[in-house]
């Protein structure tokens, strides 16, 4: 038999090319301007029908998370969690910050008696992993609806998700282009301190933005909210590196091309949403 060369080999159809950060770039591009679309059209135009996207959403985060989390042998409950996570958007829409902190622990309670039918064996650890579900997706969201509920609650909440955005960019641009010394190596080989000083000086710029032009605040306050998403972001992405690197899984899920999983475009916007309600909270007092 003749020995087939190299080149003989390759396939007639090359896969997707990826960008020299490991991404698929068309098609992230593609997919965030058309999520993009969805977020801000559910805005404008009612604003109770982003509530409704967040919902479901989450249930998809939540479904994606128990079932990484259940290849590692641990079962946190889906059913009980998804539905928590469904009656807590709702709930805070309807009645607020008090509801979310009682829709959390209701969710924790149905897990803990939801599990109660599997019988003992791992039941400690399936509940434990199922209340860490229920604080990282549902709880944590709820403050992206809480930011909804006022009369310029649109604006508040693009102004949140267009810094986080920017996190993304800057930290990815500079970090592909100018990027030398490593962050974490150990949880996120790709990131670089100066790819986090992109992401700072990004967000920084685009929260001076919307606080002097959109909110008519002090310049000062949209730096401070712009930097401190830069770092809640990218820690909430060193945290699910982290998680997934602990179960061995390469993305959540793998729904939207060239993103993964719908867990991992939440991971910078969750505990994001937590610090955006506070601040604006702090500066901009709902009238």
């Amino acid at each position: 038999m003749a020995a087939i060369h190299p080149h003989d080999a390759e396939p007639l159809t090359q896969p997707p090319r990826k960008s020299r950060a490991g991404r698929n770039l068309p098609a992230a591009i593609g997919v965030g301007v058309s999520l993009g679309a969805v977020i801000v059209a559910s805005l404008f135009l009612y604003r109770a029908a982003f509530v409704v996207v967040l919902a479901i959403t989450i249930s998809v985060a939540i479904w994606e998370l128990t079932d990484s989390i259940a290849k590692s042998g641990t079962h946190p409950p889906a059913v009980p969690l998804i539905l928590g996570g469904l009656a807590t958007a709702a709930i805070t829409w309807f009645k607020g910050s008090e509801a979310l902190t009682v829709a959390f622990l209701l969710t924790c309670l149905a897990v803990a008696v939801w599990r109660l039918a599997d019988g003992p064996d791992g039941y400690l650890r399936d509940v434990s992993a199922g209340l860490f579900v229920a604080l990282y997706v549902p709880f944590l969201a709820g403050f992206a609806v809480l930011m909804t509920v006022p009369s310029d609650g649109p604006r508040r909440v693009v102004a949140f998700i267009a810094t986080v955005v920017c996190s993304d960019i800057g930290g990815y641009a500079t970090g592909v282009f100018l990027g030398r010394h490593p962050l974490a190596p150990k949880v996120s080989p790709a990131k670089s301190w100066e790819g986090f000083a992109g992401s700072v000086v990004s967000c920084t710029a685009v929260g001076i933005a919307f606080f002097t032009l959109v909110f008519h605040h002090a310049a000062w306050q949209g730096a401070l909210f712009g930097a401190a998403l830069a770092l809640t972001a990218t820690l909430g992405d060193l945290g699910e590196s982290l998680l997934k690197r602990d179960l061995g899984v390469k993305d959540m899920g793998s729904l939207l091309p060239g993103h993964g999983g719908v867990m991992d475009r939440l991971d910078s916007l969750l505990p994001g949403a937590v610090v955006s309600y506070l601040l604006f909270s702090a500066f901009i007092p709902v009238h």
